[in-house]
């Protein structure tokens, strides 16, 4: 019982640690070494627990992928909420995410160029977008004439990249601006109210 507890320790432990390298690096530029020292083990035990790197970060972007996913499948299949108050939601919670994991955007840019073909199996965006109550809200007001963009890849390309851009753009956002921390995170939170106005103001009739 205490060897099964010791073992589920340390493999929580390699995880955590090669969750932080593999976000900071990415899959090419990590070595196996890398880990084990951020997880202070051996290499050896390392590969006693996961035979590869590859297998490794193959269970590191599921769990990524998936975190990063969970907020926008639960706001757009929400069954209470209209088209404006899901853009509130996925805005505010996004923002929150990506506050507390700053490296995670960059890294799922970085792969998604090195590596297309095998995230986008794992970002299923399109599909999880065409069979949500989003998607049934989104024509409904295309049909009423309350939003004048039919596309609703296009809606969410311009709702992600609003939220996600800042972050990713954030060295030169602080240097240009000369923004210090605080006043950075402060801009952060203020986009929570101003994404959902422009985002009206861009696809809803006036």
């Amino acid at each position: 019982m205490e060897n099964k507890k010791n073992d589920a320790t340390t493999e929580q432990k390699i995880k955590e640690a090669a969750r932080t390298i593999f976000h900071k690096k990415g899959f090419a530029a990590t070595r196996t070494r890398d880990i084990a020292e951020e997880a202070n083990i051996n290499l050896a035990l390392l590969n006693y627990y996961f035979r590869s790197k590859k297998k490794l970060f193959e269970i590191i972007m599921m769990e990524t992928v998936s975190n990063f996913m969970y907020t926008m499948v639960s706001a757009l299949n929400d069954e209470n909420s209209n088209l404006e108050q899901k853009v509130e939601f996925i805005v505010s919670n996004y923002i929150d995410f990506v506050s507390r994991e700053p490296d995670i955007p960059i890294f799922l840019l970085n792969e998604m160029r090195n590596n297309v073909d095998n995230l986008m199996e794992k970002l299923p965006f399109k599909p999880i977008i065409l069979d949500s109550v989003f998607y049934k809200q989104f024509q409904e007001a295309v049909k009423k004439g309350v939003i004048i963009e039919t596309n609703p890849m296009i809606f969410m390309s311009n709702l992600m990249s609003l939220i996600i851009f800042p972050f990713i753009a954030k060295p030169i956002l602080q240097q240009i601006g000369e923004v210090d921390e605080a006043q950075y995170k402060k801009m952060m939170q203020d986009r929570k109210k101003m994404i959902p106005i422009w985002i009206k103001s861009m696809f809803y009739r006036q």
